[in-house]
Order: C-alpha cells, then structure tokens, then sequence
C-alpha cells in the first residue's frame, strides 16, 4: 500500500487505520450501541440490563425483576432467573460472566440452547451499559455461594470473585451501574413516568410475572403484575371507551413464532393499535403489525359479504374502515428477530407477517361467527366509517394544496415568509387576532410565517374526519402545512420544518394549545414523531426597576429577578401578561420569536398507549375520568385565571 498526501497534508495509510479495543468503540460511538447520549440514551441502558431479566421470564425462569432508582441516579436490576453463568468460558479461559460484560457480542443469545427467543441486543446490551456506566457491578446468586465482579468505565477492576454464602434455593442476577457524566453530558436524569410507563408494557406483554420500580429520590413506587397479559391490556386501554363486544384473544405458535393478539372496537374514531416483538414495543411496527391489519381487512370483509350485512355493489371495506375505533394488541416472540435499527423500532422478519396473518384470520373469523351480535356491530361500525370517509376525502379535495402551479391558494389569513426551503421556514399558530397583528409586525418574514387563528378550533377527539375537514381554521391549518390528511398525508411536503403552537398563557389559552395537540396527534402523529412541532413560552411577567426591565417565564424566575434587582418587592414594576396581544410587537419578538432568546419546548411522544389515554380521558365523550382527574390535581393548578 502506498502512503498518499493530499493538499491539506493529511495522510491515509496503514498506520491511519484506527482499532478500537474492547468497549472503546461504543464509548467511542454510543449512538450506534444505544441511540445517543440524550435522555432516551440514558433510559435505554436501563433497559437493556431488564431486558435481560425479561429473557429469563420468557425462558420460565423468572418470575420477579425489581428496578431501584437510588439517590445518586444510580439503578440497581435484580432478577430471581438463573443467574448469568459464572464458570470459565473453555476458549476464552475467562468466567463467562466477566465475558458477557466485556465483550460486544458475546451472550447466550445467538445459538437457542439457552433462550429460545430474546428482546436483549444479541450480546450487545449488557457490554453496551457497562462501557457507557462510570461504575459497574454485577452479583450473580447460584449453588448457594454469591459471585461478583466490579467494572469502571467497562474495565474490570479484578477477577470474578465469590463473596459470600446464600440460600442454596435462591439463585438470580443483580446489576447496580451509574452512568458515566463523561458520556451523558447534559444534565439529564431518569424520569420515573418515562420508566414506569416502559414496565408496565413490559408486565402487560410477560404475564404473570411482576416488575417492581422504586425511585428513591422521592420516595415513589410502582408494582406491575397481570394475569390477563395484553387482554388486560386491551381493558386498560379502553376503560373510558363504550366498547363493542368483548375483548378478542388469540394465542398460537406455527413454525417456532410465537402470536398473541388482543383487540376490541370501541366508539372511539381513531384506532390504537400497539406492537411488541420479544416484550420490546416497536413503535414504528413492521411486519407483524401489517399482518394484523390485512387478516382484520380480510376477515371482516369476508364475514359482512358471507352475511349479507353489506349490498352486494358496495365495495369492500378499505384498512381505513376497518380499523377505526380498534384497540389492538399484536405480541411475537420470535427466535431470531431483525429489526430496522439497533434500538429496535420496527420488526423486519418477513415470515412473522405470514404467520401473524395466518393466525389472527383463524382466530377472528372463529370469533364473529361465534359472537354474531359482535360481528354485526363491527361492521355497522366499518359501514358508517367507510361513509363517513367517503364524504371526508370530497372535503379533503377542497382542503389539500397539492402543489404551487396548481389553482388551490394558501388561506387569506396565512402571513407567508420569504424563504422556500422548508428547513429555514417556520409557522407560527396564533390564537386571536390581535396576537396575530402583532406577530406578524414582529416577526422575521424572511423565515417567520404566521397563522391567526379565530377562537376555538373544533376538539378533534370527539369528530370524524368528514366533520373536522368542515372547521375552517383547521381548513387553514392543513393548506397552510401542505402535507395533506388522512390517506394523501405526505410529510415530505411539509412546508416548514417549525410549527409553533403560540397562545396565551391563560385558561383559554391553554385549552386551544391541548385542543391544537389533540388534532396534531390524532391526525398528523408524524409531524410530533419526525420532531416538528414546537410551543412557544412567552413570558408570564414583565418586572421593571429604574432602568432596568426583565421578562420572567415563571413564578421562581419572577422571584428570583426580584430578589436579583435587591429592593423591597412594592418598588417593583410587576406587568402580568394574560395575553399575546398586550405585548408590542418589539416585546413579542424579543421574547418570544427570536431565536437567540426565545424558549421553545419541543412536543414528543414517549409513550404512544399514554398518550392515547390521556387524550382519551381529557378529550374524549366520558365525562366521569376526566371529573376524576380534575378532582385528583385541583391542588396543583397554578397561574389559574379566576
């Protein structure tokens, strides 16, 4: 091999060539091992050490796994399977324990003598933690005697050693890290209700076996255990919804795959429908998920011609149809599962879509012809769907802006930016008029687009596609975006790359910002997923002294400038600001429109089933949870207008 020189005297040759020892690579890299270093990062090393607890569980050894948040943001898994090997690996000649910590790929995943099927990285997971924790220790309970190990930075710090005697009954693994700040650099640390919302799927999809979370930081505390597994879930699901028929449940295995399904229509128009393959939830589904939807589309349009529950003219019933009001649970355990990424997304194994499709056809024509008022009322409910969407995509013709050669015109009320490129271009939706005004005086209008919007946009929880493409502000919304609804939605053609929700920091304000997310999840979850939408934080105070003139964003901000300014608080200008509009423009854009100033919270979906529940609950027809739910957090309301 040559050595070359380019003009920069840079060199590419063989002593360029960098290799990467150990576990080097992954805090080298830790974005290729678990996704980044931001907070999801941080929660995924949890539970790669449970996924290793549940892989026990699904092998039927395991029957209890407890997580412990300490109060130095340390975690501590414990688990009563088998315990990780400890005895010396004949190649390696090292214990098999040190090995499945040290070394990437290394497990008893790959072959199926010690697990069959598995939701662990394929020997990535337990390595992957201990590279990316500062400190890291495992204890292993078998044959009566306790062996441990300790590790800094990956690195063990001695050998496999036995520490102790136990009870000769119990056996199991318990692994204690804290993550390593030289890593995760943000000041960024577990929530409880991102953790605690992961392991109650987790009990949901392994019954019978129970996860316990503790968080000592502040004395909290969750207990997860189902008999019923994903039919329970289902239930929880749909506690709030008038529902069709009794829950449907099928479990089978054809060729070494593993198929659970559960699934119930409501009353509800949008469908929530959830995916797992191993325990672990593939929010972007994949194949199982696809042969659920097309044996439901199959069986049900079967089952309504064999009946003669729809004229013989009509045409079949679309997915669309068929899917709306459904609550559904598909759950695969698959021996050797491949996914879309390494932080297991999307289930990509051709065969599951066959034997899903295979199973849930057998099982759910069985069911409606068993249960003929249940198959009656699914397909009324597809009939009226199917009409329903028939008249929305007339609607959505008139709504769609398809292209700019086209006759179809942005909305009048739309204060368009300069630029094109949808990357530099951002909107703001303005609640009133008058905030309107003053937005689009203040803005940038090279890159700030602005979109008044008039009162109360209609609650999208409680309508059908055809009624909501019928409300002209959201009429407005959709032509502005470009991206379509329903069928023709395409977000390569979003329009700009920042939608900014902009509304008073009132009640009413905060109403029109839930009602805006309802529709945007319910009707445009990609927009939220690909990480465009946003909302503003104009600020709730203007506190002026002398001179001196600071804009605070919260009660502890407002206390903390007072103090700062050093003079009795009656000495203190204090402006409370209920509306957008009583800022000028100047205000407005020095404290909510520029980006060197302005705060923006990004909208995010950690969990799609709680998402849909609390949409549910606080939008949806019953009134009882959401009174309930006002009553349980009355106390904690703050800046409410009275």
């Amino acid at each position: 091999m040559t050595e070359t020189t380019n003009l920069n005297n840079s060199s590419y040759g063989a002593k360029d060539i960098q290799v990467l020892e150990g576990l080097e690579a992954v805090r080298r890299r830790p974005g290729m091992y678990v996704g980044g270093t931001d907070i999801k990062a941080l929660h995924h090393l949890v539970y790669e050490i449970v996924d290793n607890s549940i892989d026990e569980a699904l092998a039927g050894y395991c029957n209890d796994i407890s997580i412990v948040i300490h109060a130095d943001s340390s975690i501590t898994v414990k688990d009563n399977g088998r315990g990780i090997p400890v005895d010396v690996h004949p190649e390696k000649k090292v214990s098999a324990l040190q090995l499945v910590h040290t070394v990437l790929h290394a497990g008893g995943k790959f072959g199926h003598s010690s697990y069959k099927v598995s939701g662990g990285l394929h020997g990535v997971g337990a390595s992957a933690v201990n590279a990316l924790s500062e400190w890291f220790k495992v204890t292993v309970f078998q044959k009566g005697l306790m062996y441990s190990q300790d590790y800094r930075q990956g690195i063990p710090q001695g050998p496999v050693s036995v520490i102790g005697e136990c009870d000769p009954e119990l056996t199991g693994t318990l692994t204690s890290f804290k993550f390593d700040k030289e890593i995760f650099k943000d000041e960024i640390d577990y929530r409880f209700e991102t953790l605690s919302q992961r392991f109650r799927e987790m009990a949901f999809v392994t019954r019978k076996v129970k996860i316990r979370l503790v968080d000592e930081r502040n004395n909290r505390e969750a207990t997860y255990y189902f008999d019923g597994g994903i039919i329970s879930f289902v239930r929880y699901i749909n506690r709030n919804r008038e529902y069709l028929h009794p829950v449907f449940f099928v479990e089978k295995e054809l060729e070494g795959i593993s198929v659970e399904t559960s699934l119930q229509y409501t009353d509800a128009y949008a469908e929530s429908v959830y995916s797992f393959a191993n325990t672990i939830n593939t929010i972007d589904g994949g194949t199982h998920m696809t042969g659920l939807r097309t044996a439901l589309t199959r069986v049900i349009n079967d089952y309504a011609r064999r009946n003669q529950l729809i004229k013989e003219n009509d045409p079949n019933f679309s997915g669309d149809d068929t899917r709306e009001g459904l609550t559904a649970i598909v759950s695969v355990k698959v021996p050797d599962p491949q996914f879309e990424s390494q932080t297991k997304v999307k289930l990509m194994n051709p065969e599951v879509q066959t034997v899903v499709q295979q199973v849930v056809t057998e099982g759910f024509a069985e069911f409606l012809e068993e249960n003929p008022n249940a198959g009656k009322a699914i397909v009324q409910k597809c009939l009226t769907s199917a009409r329903a969407r028939d008249a929305a995509r007339k609607a959505r013709d008139l709504v769609i802006r398809k292209s700019a050669l086209e006759s179809m015109t942005l909305p009048g009320k739309l204060a368009d930016c300069s630029s094109r490129d949808p990357l530099q271009s951002e909107i703001y939706i303005v609640e009133g008029d008058s905030a309107g005004g003053s937005a689009k005086q203040g803005r940038d209008r090279q890159f700030q687009a602005i979109l008044p919007l008039r009162g109360k946009i209609l609650n999208t929880e409680r309508a059908r596609l055809d009624k909501i493409l019928s409300n002209e502000e959201i009429k407005s919304m959709i032509s502005a975006l470009g991206v379509g609804i329903g069928d023709n939605f395409d977000l390569s053609n979003l329009r700009y790359h920042r939608i900014i929700i902009m509304t008073d920091a009132d009640v009413d304000g905060s109403h029109i910002r839930t009602l805006l997310l309802t529709f945007f999840f319910r009707y445009m979850q990609q927009i939220i997923e690909n990480g465009n939408l946003y909302i503003a934080q104009p600020p709730l105070y203007l506190i002026s002294h002398k001179n001196q003139k600071r804009y605070a964003y919260t009660e502890q901000e407002k206390e903390k400038i007072i103090m700062e300014f050093g003079v009795n608080p009656d000495k203190v200008g204090l402006q409370r600001y209920k509306g957008l509009g009583e800022m000028n423009p100047e205000q407005l854009w020095d404290t909510t429109m520029n980006p060197e100033n302005r705060t923006l919270l990004q909208v995010s979906i950690e969990d799609a089933a709680q998402a849909d529940l609390t949409f549910d609950m606080l939008m949806g027809q019953a009134v009882p949870p959401r009174t309930r739910f006002i009553q349980t957090h009355a106390l904690a309301v703050q800046n409410l207008d009275v």
